[in-house]
């Protein structure tokens, strides 16, 4: 059966004026909240959540994974991207998808095997930005999560639903740990975490050296080689994030600034944008087929362009300003027809465009497995935003747990293709092709929202869906989030929430779309709209997870 909503609106929405914290689980957004009641800025209440996160969503995200989290300074006005994705490992290769008679590896396998597992990145990010604009020490940030794997957390119904549905992705080690003695757990009960509860110690003691030099880094590296994996000291020793720029564009007299590659999530958000400002959805209103049809359409344009040319650009040239050109856009319109699904959309040729020259596109097999992460974002009194969407790819991600330290490893490294000779072709050093998008809106220089969510490429669907809703149909953020989402990548096959107007669905089908038997849910968006006249915070989180939001509305010695 398909999973559905829980709302309560009294727990995901939230106002405030001196800071909001909106995330996917209440431990984390709690922990956000008092750091940010006990004089924390924005920076420093982002890295307490991104390890309480690893307490409360193991299956989405950990200190084993990676993540992007933008980074917007009231005082100097600087927007950075603090870039902490997995990287190849130097034994990856290009044909390390492949059997040995050259044919793909079924999914499943490949991506609970040692081999998918990336360099963890988050630490080193989350590190970097606390350095540059945090106020609090890494230990005292940590030391919250640690008491909650000491002390137990109740579970809820999203892991233990995650559980049903993935618990087959878990190897012997996280099996051991989720279905102890073949127990299963219910709603509620305590679980405590020892072992990760030891990890965050020695990081307080360590610092991240501890991850990627020592004691962690050796057991990380023992477990994947007895596994079967090539990961090294040296290649954890030599891991670095980077800082870049966000990719920027505007939408409807709105700036926007999103995450730029090796993520494909800003770019593709511009460019649907972009497709999108041409017609007056408003006029077709929210529930109308005309939307869903203009939706997916774009999504189709978007996603054979992003599947094509999107890869690490420190690898790759990749044709940025050929897919923002006004010329390519008008000539990607036209495949728009209002008559029925256009069979002849592909990816097209920005590079006529700019100067450079491409690798050649190679179809990749489809799969059928959804990948799933945690967006979170948080304000603070002085005006700084933290948003960051960080993941172990798949839920439980490699299903890898790191025997006596109590932390899963991600799979990101199979978001690589795996038929090489593209530009997102495997490769030492090389951080594969992701879609995540933390987002900051502005208007006239000043930031009015901030957004993500989890979902793979669905990231993509629903962040440009729930500024869709804000701009164009004039609803209130929390409105905006629970509107019925609609996906589609360049296949047939749509994806659709619950909700969606059955006349809608209707006309579409006899416009030879193809919907899914079942709806499902699509995303998870968290976000915090700004009230620049009054002052006021307004935070929500989708109801599709426990998501909770907390605003301040009060500090001692602030009026």
């Amino acid at each position: 059966m398909p999973r559905t909503k829980r709302c309560c609106i009294e727990r995901e929405t939230a106002k405030g004026k001196y800071g909001m914290v909106a995330t996917a689980h209440p431990l984390a957004t709690e922990i956000g909240a008092k750091i940010l009641e006990e004089g924390g800025n924005a920076i420093d209440a982002a890295v307490a959540i991104q390890f309480a996160l690893n307490v409360g969503e193991p299956m989405m995200t950990g200190i084993g994974g990676s993540g992007f989290m933008m980074v917007y300074h009231k005082d100097s006005g600087d927007i950075k991207i603090f870039d902490g994705h997995s990287e190849a490992p130097a034994g990856a290769h290009p044909d390390m998808f492949l059997d040995e008679n050259g044919e793909v590896i079924p999914f499943r396998e490949r991506s609970t095997h040692a081999t998918a597992v990336g360099i963890p990145g988050i630490l080193k990010a989350m590190d970097a930005a606390l350095k540059e604009y945090g106020s609090k020490p890494l230990a005292d940030l940590i030391e919250p999560a640690a008491q909650a794997c000491e002390e137990g957390i109740p579970l809820n119904w999203v892991i233990l639903n995650s559980l049903d549905d993935f618990g087959y992705r878990l190897g012997d080690e996280a099996r051991n740990f989720f279905f102890a003695e073949g127990d299963k757990f219910e709603e509620g009960q305590l679980l405590k975490k020892p072992h990760l509860a030891k990890t965050f110690r020695i990081l307080q003691k360590e610092g991240v050296d501890a991850f990627y030099e020592g004691e962690i880094a050796e057991a990380i590296v023992n477990t994947l080689q007895g596994l079967g994996g090539f990961m090294t000291m040296d290649d954890l020793k030599n891991y670095r994030h980077t800082v870049d720029e966000p990719i920027r564009g505007t939408y409807k007299g709105y700036e926007i600034a999103s995450a730029s590659p090796p993520t494909a999530g800003g770019q593709s958000l511009l460019y649907i944008l972009k497709l999108l400002e041409n017609f007056d959805l408003a006029s077709y209103g929210p529930k109308s087929w005309e939307k869903y049809y203009l939706f997916v359409e774009i999504m189709r344009l978007a996603f054979s362009d992003k599947i094509a040319y999107i890869a690490d650009p420190k690898f790759n040239d990749i044709p940025l300003k050929g897919l923002g050109d006004e010329r390519y856009l008008a000539e990607r319109l036209k495949y728009i027809n209002f008559e029925f699904r256009n069979p002849d959309i592909d990816f097209g040729n920005p590079w006529k465009y700019q100067e450079g020259k491409g690798r050649p596109v190679i179809r990749q097999p489809k799969e059928s497995e959804r990948s799933e992460t945690t967006h979170f974002t948080v304000t603070d009194r002085w005006g700084n935003i933290a948003a960051c969407t960080s993941t172990v790819e798949h839920p439980f991600g490699s299903g890898i747990m790191v025997p006596g330290y109590g932390f899963l490893l991600n799979n990101e490294l199979t978001d690589f293709d795996a038929v090489p000779g593209g530009v997102n072709e495997p490769e030492p050093g090389k951080r594969p092709v992701s879609c995540k998008c933390p987002t900051v809106l502005f208007k006239d220089g000043k930031p009015v929202l901030t957004l993500g969510s989890p979902g793979g490429p669905t990231i993509i669907a629903s962040v440009f869906q729930t500024i869709v809703n804000i701009v164009d149909f004039g609803m209130d953020l929390k409105d905006a989030i629970e509107e019925p989402r609609i996906f589609s990548t360049p296949g047939m096959l749509l994806s659709w929430e619950q909700g969606i107007d059955p006349l809608a669905k209707g006309k579409l089908e006899s416009m030879n779309f193809e919907f899914g038997d079942d709806p499902h849910i699509i995303g998870n968006v968290q976000a915090i709209q700004f009230n620049q006249e009054t002052g006021e915070m307004y935070g929500a989180a989708d109801s599709s997870r426990e998501g909770t939001a907390i605003g301040i509305d009060f500090l001692p010695g602030v009026e």
